[in-house]
């Protein structure tokens, strides 16, 4: 085998340039392979992260806009949802829907000392940290008996906390001791009893009791901001079409709007929402993997074009070779374990090329935000790809690579020795 080895780096050696090709067309295959995948990992990923945030079976309710007249009416009113559309919401919809609550949203500043911070005040129901996904750190979120109250509770985000205490970081350690205390919103002493952790790409909201919320700010108007629900018993997207339909249809009749009219009325479903982005995510997974493996091919036939040369340059040795007593079995061991450690060598080299350049897109791109005035998002996350899904593509290569070689070596290991001395 040693002997192979040497005979394999001599021939190597004497032959440089078609060496280079061929190390380069295996080494550049493994290399767009990795990256692909690992530039389409990363969309994937940030895309999941986004929607992750969000339960999947639930759906948020805003007001529109008319786009049919009705009834006399012209299109183009704004329709502002009430608090009779919460209380239809949750009795006509039994079928299918959980918990029933609301947002209700407005601008303050909320200070605590000469420490001040200017979120928007949200207030919401119990089930609105199931349907957003809020992560509490320290105490608790609102309950029933803040709704029932009318409470004047809040909750604020971990860094929302650290700039009110004009703390050194938000670790609990140095944020805890805001639980429990008052601080101003506006005139009003509202008394802080959660903190929740800041996602890092979301809008932060401070969060408070609907109702009291509603009391204090929207007293003079029937509006009542954003109906927000879980649901069950929806698997499909066209069950999901139909519920939307009929709730649709039920919500304009509320408001005087044509029962057709799909502007009036929106509804956010992250149910389908998900469903569509499965679908493209699979789009994308398979767009990848066939330029991925159109590359790898193209790479097999510059290794199969190498081989075919390789063969036909050694014509005449494998000759002389078999004259003097050479084994059709060594000539083609000998070909295919050049083919094996070539393919080899230069797919590893792809492949940590490939490695380093996922690492690279992590720390540069994977760290990027866009800010879209309404909330920040990372465009990649983790672009990286598995070791093993690595080991495999350059498996591929190096049995692909082995095949190449393989016809051509099977040629020469039957090649007469008179034939293969007269070859040109």
């Amino acid at each position: 085998m040693r002997d192979i080895i040497t005979e394999i780096w001599s021939t190597a050696r004497r032959n440089k340039l078609r060496t280079t090709l061929t190390g380069f067309a295996v080494a550049w295959g493994i290399f767009m392979i990795v990256v692909l995948l690992g530039a389409g990992n990363g969309l994937i990923n940030a895309q999941l992260k986004q929607s992750d945030r969000f339960l999947s079976s639930s759906m948020v309710v805003y007001g529109g806009e008319t786009s049919k007249p009705y009834q006399g009416m012209k299109e183009g009113r704004s329709i502002r949802l009430q608090t009779r559309d919460i209380g239809t919401t949750a009795s006509e919809f039994k079928e299918n829907i959980d918990e029933v609550g609301a947002q209700y949203r407005t601008g303050a500043t909320i200070s605590l000392g000469q420490q001040y911070i200017t979120p928007s005040l949200c207030g919401v129901y119990p089930n609105h940290i199931k349907i957003d996904k809020v992560e509490m750190i320290l105490g608790r979120f609102i309950n029933d008996n803040d709704i029932k109250e009318s409470r004047k509770v809040i909750i604020v985000s971990n860094k929302q906390a650290k700039e009110l205490l004009n703390a050194n970081s938000d670790k609990q350690k140095d944020i805890s001791r805001l639980v429990g205390q008052y601080v101003n919103v506006g005139s009003l002493a509202f008394k802080v009893v959660g903190i929740y952790k800041e996602n890092e790409n979301g809008r932060a909201d401070a969060f408070s009791s609907y109702t009291a919320i509603k009391r204090i700010y929207g007293a003079n108007t029937d509006d009542a901001g954003r109906i927000e629900f879980t649901f069950h018993g929806l698997p499909t997207e066209e069950d999901n079409e139909a519920f939307e339909k009929e709730y649709r249809q039920r919500m304009n009749a509320n408001h005087q709007a044509h029962p057709e009219d799909e502007s009036a009325i929106w509804l956010w479903n992250r149910f389908t929402q998900n469903l569509q982005m499965q679908t493209g995510i699979g789009i994308i997974r398979t767009a990848l993997w066939v330029v991925g493996l159109f590359t790898l091919l193209s790479g097999i036939v510059g290794v199969s074009n190498i081989m075919l040369i390789t063969v036909k340059e050694r014509t005449h040795e494998f000759g002389i070779r078999k004259a003097i007593g050479a084994k059709p079995w060594s000539i083609l061991k000998l070909i295919i374990i050049e083919s094996v450690i070539i393919t080899t060598f230069f797919g590893y080299i792809g492949m940590l090329l490939g490695i380093f350049a996922n690492e690279y897109m992590d720390a540069t791109l994977g760290h990027d935000t866009i800010d879209t005035g309404i909330f920040k998002t990372t465009m990649f996350v983790d672009p990286t790809v598995g070791l093993d899904v690595c080991i495999e593509a350059t498996m591929v290569m190096i049995i692909a690579g082995t095949f190449a070689g393989l016809i051509p070596a099977f040629k020469a290991s039957r090649i007469r020795p008179i034939e293969a001395l007269r070859a040109d």
